[in-house]
């Protein structure tokens, strides 16, 4: 039996929800002590489980998105199925459901019918484009949402194809807005007794995650200048974010704002001299100059290949200059500071007996800690979770003849 964690402890979640987006908020919520019960076909389950499989240890993607919840299998196409999802919901907080726009309605578990069940149902529905506009009957994937929502460019190079990233971050995004707007509707519905339905989209999502920069681009009505530099600031206060490459091709990045930060960082790593004859001991000069950036790119990348990343980086840090080395994935996930705060841990495998390496949590609680879990087997919850809304082991037995769990 698990031993109660986390501040969300006595919140009750059913999610009929695959791929990243859709179930990525709950699983968030399971490690917060959330009780997750995930609704899936008795044909397969959710279509991810059978993605990214590795010999001897089964799906990461499944894994990653889909730990410390419940497997219940229910066939939703069946009126029996559907009865006993509404007898889920009737116990529930929040229920998600990322199907293609109409098909939820469709198959019996739409919001109107839902909240009939629940009045104080939270329902999240998540989707590609949006609930209106003029795609918003298509699917929707995080590639999709990436092309559209403009992060393609944001992380393009001069002369180079524009690409989509291998990290889903269009997931990722809408799942924990969907996982913020939930508990939000939550402390509504627990205040006033109403629930309601959310709507959230990939691209939604990621429109939002364009922050500042996609506002300044609207008020400018001007594309930013995307590549090795970040320029930001005016004239009399520039700043800049870029990247450079050591001697060995080992990348890190630094960020200043202002002219004072500028002078501190060149003199920390000894370029300020030639800066200086190059004609760049302000800064500001690059501000709406392209020609001037260029150089001053060109010649500081020239200085950072005179040294080591590990050098650079400890003398921009001692300077208090926000600084870095740009981590691989691997990189990452031994990085001191990721280690230390646990944001990468192990959990234990009974199965595999051993442990493996996962993504820890991004919360510490003074109070209540949240845990990671495992993902569960197919229908592993059956006989608990349908045994708690009164089916006997006759029942459910009858139930698994006839296909409807």
């Amino acid at each position: 039996m698990s031993v109660p964690h986390g501040p969300l402890q006595g919140v009750k979640v059913v999610s009929c929800s695959t791929a990243q987006a859709g179930t990525v908020p709950w699983m968030l919520m399971a490690d917060l002590g959330a009780d997750v019960i995930k609704v899936e076909s008795p044909q397969g389950g959710d279509p991810s489980r059978r993605m990214t499989v590795l010999p001897g240890m089964g799906s990461t993607f499944f894994e990653a998105n889909n730990r410390g919840v419940k497997s219940v299998t229910l066939n939703l196409k069946s009126e029996e199925g559907r009865a006993i999802l509404r007898k889920l919901v009737a116990k529930a907080d929040i229920f998600g459901q990322n199907f293609r726009p109409g098909a939820a309605e469709k198959n019996g578990f739409g919001w109107e019918e839902l909240r009939t069940v629940n009045p104080k149902l939270v329902y999240v529905s998540i989707s590609g484009y949006g609930p209106d506009g003029p795609h918003a009957h298509l699917p929707g994937t995080d590639s999709m949402a990436q092309a559209l929502g403009g992060i393609a460019e944001a992380y393009a190079t001069a002369g180079q194809k524009m690409k989509t990233g291998v990290v889903s971050v269009a997931d990722e995004t809408c799942a924990i807005l969907a996982f913020g707007g939930a508990l939000a509707a939550l402390t509504h519905a627990r205040t006033t007794g109403v629930g309601q339905k959310i709507d959230l989209s990939l691209l939604g999502g990621q429109i939002r995650l364009m922050g500042w920069t996609l506002q300044t681009a609207m008020w400018r009505n001007q594309n930013p200048v995307t590549g090795q530099a970040r320029v930001t600031g005016t004239r009399e206060r520039p700043g800049i974010s870029a990247s450079f490459d050591d001697r060995d091709g080992k990348p890190l990045v630094f960020q200043i704002t202002g002219p004072e930060d500028w002078k501190d960082a060149m003199m920390s790593l000894g370029f300020l001299g030639p800066l200086e004859k190059a004609g760049f001991a302000d800064l500001g000069v690059i501000i709406d100059d392209d020609q001037k950036r260029i150089e001053l790119l060109a010649t500081l990348d020239a200085l950072f290949a005179t040294g080591t990343r590990d050098d650079w980086v400890a003398r921009l840090r001692g300077a208090d200059i926000v600084s870095a080395p740009i981590n691989t994935l691997l990189e990452a996930s031994n990085d001191p500071d990721v280690v230390a705060n646990g944001y990468v841990t192990e959990v234990e495998y009974p199965k595999l007996g051993r442990k493996l390496k996962v993504h820890g949590t991004p919360w510490k609680f003074s109070e209540t800690p949240a845990k990671p879990g495992i993902a569960p087997e197919l229908g592993e919850h059956n006989d608990a979770v349908l045994g708690e809304l009164g089916f006997s082991e006759t029942d459910l037995a009858d139930l698994r003849a006839r296909k409807v769990i």
